[in-house]
């Protein structure tokens, strides 16, 4: 790469270009650009690994009902008081994200009472 250097009447000359260029080996260079390939496969699968760790631990939470609408952030991955603390923020901006899993008796399904026997007198009293 050649510069330009001033000459006395203010005028750019240009300076003679190295002779001999930087270069290596190109065994070397291909040792290098493989680890470099290597390097970034193993990053994005890091990387990758993280984001499935992010969604367990939301998941794990129980408070959202899909755990992909908190958006990753590496910062709190390692701290459960700032992922509650992320999760409520996200709860406070968009309730509807919450979980909707009913609690307690909602009137379906089997229950203790049953006794495995039907009685169609009752069923019309208690619908009259």
């Amino acid at each position: 790469m050649s510069e330009n250097t001033n000459t006395d009447d203010g005028e750019l000359a240009p300076q003679e270009p190295d002779t001999e260029p930087d270069t290596f080996p190109r065994a070397y260079v291909e040792q290098l650009r493989k680890e470099a390939a290597e390097a970034r496969v193993k990053a994005k699968r890091s990387d990758d690994l993280a984001k499935e760790l992010f969604v367990s631990r939301v998941a794990a939470t129980g408070r959202l009902a899909d755990p992909n609408d908190l958006p990753f952030d590496e910062a709190i991955l390692d701290d459960w008081s700032k992922l509650d603390a992320a999760i409520d923020e996200l709860l406070d901006a968009h309730p509807h994200y919450a979980t909707r899993t009913p609690h307690g008796t909602i009137g379906q399904g089997a229950t203790a009472a049953d006794t495995g026997t039907v009685d169609l007198a009752a069923i019309l009293r208690a619908n009259a």
